[in-house]
């Protein structure tokens, strides 16, 4: 088994990206997913979070207003920092538990962990390889604006507090420029994949040889 960590700024295409490896035949992880799964309503990160933001970040359903509660936290750090120090602990955990489910179902499987903060709060040390879907600032401004209909500002206040994306680079393994075409990205993908398949393969050989 391969453990990939895929992450890169917001707006810059991980979901595409995502969906090209998974047509190749890998597991994917999605993080938005996971954390959707450790905030459902009742549940103690739940808890936690209406405990310090209010039942006003809330729908009708007792779900929580993820667009509510994102204009709160990316215009203030510290309570930015709070709501990641309540959700990351859970959001690891689960992920932890899916990865183990993948590999005793398949021994020679790659997944595709994509974790947005995968630098920011270290967890490239838990992967074997790091791939980066890069996007200009400017191309992620404009890519942001126009998917989610938020002023300039708004998307300047949500790119403000991820790591500039430049300074990934030197993290990743691999790097995919989302620039150009969806020919060209399935291209990069595919070379990438090669890549990652004979990693996998390598890893498999060296654990039966330490064995």
């Amino acid at each position: 088994m391969l453990n990939v960590g895929l992450t890169g700024g917001i707006g810059s295409g991980k979901s595409t990206v995502d969906g090209l490896f998974r047509e190749k035949g890998a597991e994917i992880i999605d993080f938005d997913t996971l954390a959707h799964a450790v905030e459902a309503p009742g549940g103690t990160t739940w808890k936690e979070i209406v405990a310090y933001f209010g039942r006003e970040i809330l729908n009708d359903d007792d779900t929580i207003n993820r667009e509510r509660l994102g204009t709160i936290v990316f215009r203030d750090s510290k309570k930015l920092k709070k709501l990641n120090s309540i959700v990351h602990p859970s959001v690891f955990d689960e992920w932890q538990r899916k990865v183990e489910t993948i590999r005793l179902k398949r021994k020679e499987a790659i997944i595709i962990s994509d974790i947005p903060l995968l630098i920011e709060v270290r967890w490239h040390e838990y992967v074997d390889v790091v791939v980066l879907v890069y996007l200009s600032p400017e191309e992620q401004i404009k890519r942001i604006m126009k998917r989610n209909g938020y002023s300039r500002h708004e998307a300047m206040d949500r790119l403000n507090s991820q790591m500039p994306i430049d300074e990934k680079i030197p993290f990743a393994n691999f790097i995919i420029r989302n620039e150009g075409s969806v020919e060209a990205t399935e291209k990069i993908v595919s070379d990438i994949w090669e890549k990652l398949l004979e990693q996998e393969k390598g890893k498999r050989d060296n654990q039966h040889f330490d064995n």
